[in-house]
């Protein structure tokens, strides 16, 4: 699934994974959930790219979420952006509607 390559992804992808692929995922993940034409998301890009693209290795899948999106509800999003570090598939933290690089980073700190 192209939403789940490596590295920083630019789109919000409308094809997102399914809670069983999530769950499967091997090592640290980040899912960002939000929207294209939502004004909170675009403030929070830059600081989100800016940290990520650091961590190249890093699994980004962003996800479009909204009415009749199951894996927001999934994973109770109500806010975006909203992002979610999994470790093996677990959800270890949450950050919602960041406006700093430096949340972005103690989020990514949460990982042993």
């Amino acid at each position: 699934m192209q939403a789940m390559s490596m590295g920083f992804n630019e789109e919000y992808a409308e094809d997102a994974p399914s809670i069983d692929e999530v769950t499967a995922l091997a090592g640290v993940a980040v899912l960002e959930f939000g929207a294209p034409w939502c004004g909170h998301c675009q403030a929070a890009s830059a600081a989100i790219k800016a940290v990520l693209s650091q961590y190249p290795e890093q699994v980004h899948i962003k996800v479009f979420d909204g009415k009749g999106k199951r894996l927001g509800r999934q994973f109770g999003v109500k806010l975006w952006p909203t992002l979610i570090l999994l470790k093996e598939g677990e959800e270890i933290g949450r950050l919602v509607r960041c406006t700093t690089e430096q949340e972005v980073r103690d989020l990514l700190a949460l990982t042993p």
